[in-house]
């Protein structure tokens, strides 16, 4: 329910930004460079959890473990003998060292050099026009909630008595879990997963879904279940878990499926299923800001809460938890937040749109192979009744793939039935990250495959995939009765 405010007679500030991670920094960049008086308040760490807890040093622990996966399969490549001796410390080492070296692109230096005033402490949201920071209030024309999630910990008996990681502490560890247990089978589990196989440690992975990765495709999720499979992963899907007993030696986890009961010991446990967004302890609930049944806030197109002038994006926000959804989110939310009656009333009028928009929301799981996805998948196809036609295209068939010894994966695209125009688009496989891009930029600016297959692609590359997935989509649709008729115009010249 919103209250009632007195606006105060002058501001000491244009707009307010709470937390400092991807949606809060882009938001107060944006908001210094229109020229705009900004506060950024971070209590923690700059960057947040992409840059401290997340994005990127699971990604250089994934480079890490691929390296040494590499050397350990050195045969395959035609070598013949390839020694790796590593210290798992010092892979944590360089872990910290690329954060360090990052550090600097989110600093209170830089953002203070671009004119935001940085500030450190726990932010108190006291009225729609007043924060508090530091025992001073701050007045202001907007407030942006950029706060995040932080990981959801299950309320499972005993757990409360294990000495539990989680995406935020796991960065701590020194030495190589022997026996590792990751409950939950998402991007971030399946990632941590394999990379902690690769470096030495016995994983087993718990997911109470049938299937891993279950937000993708079937196909998608048997693909990667091969993998970790291959690489000697054990996979327990469809079990719930019951209970945890401590152990001198770590832990035992009691999980039941289909009514038969399991008893999974390990060293180290690794939380990993799902995040909440941060909603609570700097304000929201005193002013009754009002909140969606998954715990983010509640938001309209503009990213305004039930105060107009109370802004929120980034994971805080949903719909989804994605750092380029965060920036994506944010430059609406500063725009929105300096020139609320403009954009609101004004802009609709000029033909502008000034709402957060998620037509095209691509995303990756950075495993080995890795998935990307933009659009629809064929499970959000049919679930919610969209028409589609599909085109499959095998990654083992690409030159590239072969000669790199990555032959496997596929590139699935869904289009308008009778039409070239892409509803979405799945790859899976080796770069799949970065191969992505194109299928992104066709949805964004309206191209379909036939503008793909004619455009000229790099031999040999692993982005060769796209256009012949997109030659497989006009194969399946060659004008039979046409190609009939030349065959027989073809056999009357040659006579």
């Amino acid at each position: 329910m919103t209250k009632s405010f007195k606006k105060p007679k002058k501001y000491t500030h244009n707009i307010v930004v709470i937390g400092a991670g991807a949606a809060g920094l882009v938001t107060s960049y944006i908001s210094a460079a229109l020229k705009a008086k900004v506060a950024l308040i971070e209590k923690n760490k700059m960057g947040g959890d992409c840059l401290n807890y997340g994005c990127v040093p699971s990604k250089a622990l994934i480079r890490s473990a691929k390296v040494v996966h590499q050397i350990q399969n050195a045969k395959k490549y035609g070598i013949h003998t390839a020694q790796c001796e590593f210290e798992f410390k010092d892979i944590m080492s360089r872990v910290h060292k690329i954060i360090k070296a990052i550090e600097p692109h989110d600093s209170v230096e830089r953002y203070s050099r671009l004119g935001v005033e940085c500030i450190e402490g726990a932010a108190k949201i006291i009225s729609p026009y007043e924060v508090e920071v530091n025992g001073k209030i701050l007045t202001t024309k907007a407030i942006v909630v950029a706060t995040g999630a932080a990981p959801i910990v299950p309320k499972i008996t005993g757990l409360e008595d294990i000495e539990y990681l989680t995406s935020d502490n796991l960065w701590e560890l020194t030495e190589l879990p022997k026996n590792l247990l990751v409950l939950g089978g998402g991007p971030i589990g399946c990632e941590l997963a394999q990379s902690f196989n690769r470096l030495g440690s016995k994983v087993t992975l718990l997911e109470n879904s049938d299937t891993i990765m279950a937000r993708e495709d079937q196909d998608v999720s048997a693909e990667i279940t091969k993998k970790f499979q291959a690489e000697g992963i054990k996979l327990l899907t469809g079990y719930n878990t019951k209970s945890f007993q401590k152990t001198e030696s770590g832990g035992t986890l009691i999980a039941k499926k289909n009514g038969e009961q399991k008893e999974i010991h390990f060293d180290k446990v690794l939380i990993s299923v799902g995040r909440r967004a941060r909603v609570t302890g700097f304000g929201l609930e005193d002013l009754g800001v009002e909140l969606n049944k998954n715990g983010t806030v509640k938001v309209d197109d503009y990213l305004a809460t039930n105060y107009k002038n109370i802004f929120v994006c980034g994971d805080v926000a949903g719909p989804y938890q994605f750092t380029h959804v965060a920036a994506h989110q944010a430059y609406y939310a500063a725009v929105n937040g300096l020139f609320l009656l403009l954009t609101r009333w004004a802009a609709p009028f000029a033909g502008k749109s000034v709402k957060a928009h998620y037509s095209v929301i691509p995303w990756a799981t950075y495993t080995d192979p890795e998935v990307a996805t933009v659009g629809l998948t064929e499970k959000t196809a049919l679930a919610h009744k969209i028409p589609y036609e599909l085109t499959k295209y095998g990654i083992d068939d690409l030159d590239r793939a072969i000669a790199d010894d990555e032959a496997y994966g596929f590139v699935k695209v869904l289009t308008e039935p009778k039409s070239d125009k892409i509803l979405g688009a799945t790859i899976v496989g080796q770069h799949a990250s970065d191969m992505i891009g194109e299928f992104i930029c066709a949805m964004r600016f309206g191209f379909g495959l036939k503008s793909i297959m004619g455009t000229i692609h790099i031999y040999p590359t692993m982005s060769e995939a796209n256009k012949y997935a997109a030659g497989a989509w006009s194969q399946a649709r060659k004008p039979l009765g046409l190609l009939n008729i030349l065959e027989k115009l073809h056999a009357w010249r040659r006579n």
